[in-house]
């Protein structure tokens, strides 16, 4: 798939553990598993949008394409 979930790595580099981020972001740690592996189909715009005020990022940070 050409777009890139780069959700770990944003995560690693603000040091929040997947527990506290699901727990802010009101969702379980499943879904946000599913997110971090790219696994998703597809993301509600409300929920990037609190990702990236968790995170303090861009979407941009989050999600990457890739041609194949």
């Amino acid at each position: 798939m050409p777009i890139v979930v780069n959700l770990d790595v944003m995560m690693a580099k603000r040091k929040i553990r997947s527990k506290d981020l699901a727990r802010e972001l009101g969702i379980t740690e499943a879904n946000l598993s599913i997110l971090k592996t790219g696994k998703a189909k597809a993301i509600r715009f409300s929920t990037l949008e609190a990702i990236c005020q968790a995170l303090d990022c861009q979407p941009g940070d989050i999600l990457e394409f890739q041609p194949e």
